[in-house]
């Protein structure tokens, strides 16, 4: 029997195709005959149990990257707590930091989670096991610059900030204190030109996780000022393709993000 023929029959059997079958074959059991719908059904499901002629179909893929750190978060769990302070949850902006600021991540106890490319709604379905899991004392929460520039799908404010509160809504439960950025700086998106200058979205984005800080006593760490030009692009010594910040740029985050952690687990 063919996998498509297989597949349209058990398809059938579970819409109700199986009930009406198996009545019709106790039926014809009860005359002493089987019919031909009953015994294809059982043949498609005696194939479908049975390991040798059953063909595992792939149903998905590692959407939010979980396997990027499990080897990671295995090793990391087990570190002193000085190693493993504070988590950086993130994007290309934080997955790139530790390999441009030499011996910064290390001598300050934090810990790299960011994937380049990620919205923040990946950065959710990976929170409890790229963060929560590792029980650090607090963790650093920089997303919003690829929902801006629809990286996965069209830019819903809503959706952005409710994940953003989400991901601070599980930190907090689990004891972990609360350090959100400002979405740094940039005018336009290398890979996404048809989006256009992201400035006011960036704005109105990082009003609002000031406010929710402020509110909810976070803490904010803003890198507008030590990034941003007079435009609210990033400065052109601080990074190549507008959106991506070099050494020098993170060498002049460090001191803000160094406050930022001192002043949350104060």
């Amino acid at each position: 029997m063919t996998d498509i023929k297989r597949r349209h029959l058990l398809t059938g059997a579970l819409a109700g195709t199986a009930a009406l079958g198996l009545a019709s074959a106790a039926s014809a059991q009860n005359k002493g005959q089987d019919t031909a719908e009953a015994q294809a059904i059982q043949a498609a499901l005696q194939d479908y149990h049975d390991p040798k002629t059953l063909t595992v179909q792939p149903v998905g893929q590692d959407w939010a990257q979980m396997r990027r750190y499990r080897q990671a978060n295995a090793d990391t769990v087990n570190l002193p707590e000085a190693q493993r302070k504070v988590v950086m949850m993130g994007d290309s902006i934080t997955d790139g930091w530790p390999g441009q600021s030499g011996a910064f991540y290390g001598d300050n106890g934090l810990i790299g989670r960011g994937i380049g490319g990620q919205v923040s709604a990946q950065m959710l379905v990976r929170f409890m096991a790229d963060v929560v899991a590792l029980r650090p004392k607090a963790v650093h929460i920089m997303a919003g610059t690829n929902d801006v520039a629809q990286n996965q799908d069209p830019y819903d404010p809503v959706a952005t900030t409710n994940n953003l509160q989400a991901m601070a809504n599980l930190a907090t439960i689990y004891g972990i204190k609360v350090i959100m950025a400002s979405v740094p700086p940039a005018d336009h998106f290398p890979w996404r030109p048809e989006v256009g200058n992201p400035h006011e979205k960036f704005v109105a984005l990082n009003a609002w996780i000031k406010s929710v800080c402020a509110s909810q006593g976070y803490t904010y760490v803003d890198y507008w000022p030590a990034l941003a030009t007079e435009a609210g692009a990033l400065r052109p010594d601080f990074g190549g393709d507008g959106v991506h910040p070099n050494a020098r740029a993170y060498a002049t985050m460090a001191p803000y993000t160094l406050a930022a952690i001192a002043a949350a687990l104060a």
